[in-house]
C-alpha cells in the first residue's frame, strides 16, 4: 500500500489492465518465445538500393511460376492494426478471437513493444500460412500488408531536423522466388496501386509512428528517460490489436470523463473501427510521449496542475 496520490493516468492504466485480463493477456503473454521461422527463414536478401515511386523493376506472381506458394510457408508477417481489422472482419471473428486462433505474440525488436505475427503451420512454425490453398490465398482481397508489398519493402524514417518522415522502398530477392524472372515490368508507384496498399498505409501510419519513436527512445533510455512498463505494453497491445476491447475501455471507463472528445466523435467511434484505431494512436502518443494529440478536459487539467503544485510544495 502506498500513500502516493493516484493520477488519471494511473486509473486509466488500471482499467486497461483489467480489460486486458478479460482476454487472458497477462505478463506471460509478453514474455514470448518465437519460432525461428516466424522471424524469417531467409537471410533478408535486400537489394541495397533505395527505390522511389518512379523506379521500375521486373516481377510477376501467378499460378504458373515454379515457386507458386513457396513464399506462403514459414513467412515472417507482422500484422498491422489494419491487417487485423480486415482479416477478423473477413473471417467473421472478433479481433480477440482472431488473435487467439491465427497469431503468435512477438516483440518488435527495435521498439521493444508487443506486436502480433501471423501463425504459420507445423510444430516448428515452418509450415503453410493458415490461409494458403493450392489455388493461392483464400483471403486474397484482405491479405496482410506484408503480402501486398512483396517483393517490395518500405522503410519510413525521420532524420534529425526533418519536418516530416521520408518513405523509401527496396527490393527483396529470395533465392526461391522466380517472380523476378518474369517479363512484367512496373514502377514502384504502379505496383503499390495495383496491390491496393493505400488504406493499409493510411490507417496504420500512426502505429508505425509510435514504433519509430519508441525505437528512438529506446536508444535514449525510454520515454521521459525510462523504459515502458509491462502495464503500458499491455495498453499498447490492446489499443492496436483489439478494437472491441479498446471500445469498451473508451465507452465504459472514465476515459470520456477525462478527455475532451467531441460528442459527434463519440458517436462515430461507436461504430467506426478505423476511427477508433486513430483515436487509439492519439491517446497512446499522449500517454507515451506527452504529445498534444488528445486534450484532457479543462477541469481534469486544472486538477492535475493543482496536484503537481501541491507535490512540489507550491501554494
Amino acid at each position: 500500500m502506498t500513500d502516493t496520490p493516484r493520477t488519471t493516468e494511473d486509473e486509466e492504466l488500471d482499467e486497461m489492465d483489467m480489460e486486458a485480463q478479460r482476454h487472458g493477456v497477462d505478463d506471460r503473454d509478453m514474455q514470448v518465445e518465437v519460432f525461428d521461422a516466424v522471424r524469417g527463414q531467409s537471410r533478408f536478401p535486400v537489394q541495397p538500393v533505395r527505390l522511389t515511386a518512379e523506379d521500375t523493376f521486373s516481377f510477376n506472381c501467378h499460378k504458373g511460376v515454379s515457386c507458386w506458394n513457396k513464399c506462403c510457408h514459414g513467412a515472417d508477417i507482422t500484422l498491422t492494426p489494419y491487417c487485423i481489422l480486415r482479416l477478423s472482419k473477413r473471417l467473421g471473428l472478433k479481433a480477440a478471437e482472431f488473435l487467439l486462433r491465427y497469431t503468435v505474440p512477438d516483440v518488435h525488436d527495435k521498439a521493444d513493444m508487443p506486436v502480433a505475427k501471423l501463425k504459420m503451420g507445423g510444430d516448428d512454425g515452418r509450415g503453410a500460412c493458415p490461409f494458403n490453398t493450392a489455388d493461392g490465398c483464400s483471403v486474397y482481397e484482405d491479405r496482410p500488408a506484408t503480402c501486398r508489398y512483396y517483393p517490395l519493402g518500405m522503410v519510413s524514417m525521420k532524420m534529425k531536423d526533418m519536418e516530416g518522415k521520408e518513405d523509401f522502398f527496396f527490393l527483396v530477392k529470395e533465392d526461391h522466388c522466380q517472380g523476378h524472372c518474369e517479363t512484367k515490368t512496373q514502377n514502384v508507384g504502379q505496383y503499390r496501386a495495383e496491390q491496393d496498399v493505400a488504406d493499409y498505409e493510411r490507417v496504420s501510419r500512426g502505429w508505425i509512428d509510435i514504433l519509430m519513436k519508441m525505437a528512438s527512445w529506446k536508444v535514449l533510455g525510454g520515454p521521459m528517460g525510462k523504459a515502458p512498463t509491462m502495464q503500458v505494453k499491455k495498453m499498447f497491445f490492446m489499443a492496436t490489436t483489439d478494437v472491441d476491447g479498446f471500445r469498451r475501455f473508451v465507452l465504459e471507463s472514465k476515459f470520456l470523463d477525462a478527455y475532451d472528445v467531441a460528442p459527434e466523435a463519440v458517436e462515430i467511434i461507436k461504430a467506426d473501427d478505423e476511427a477508433l484505431l486513430l483515436l487509439g494512436y492519439d491517446w497512446l502518443k499522449n500517454i507515451l510521449f506527452n504529445e498534444p494529440t488528445i486534450q484532457l478536459k479543462e477541469q481534469v487539467l486544472q486538477q492535475a496542475i493543482a496536484k503537481a503544485r501541491s507535490d512540489m510544495g507550491a501554494a
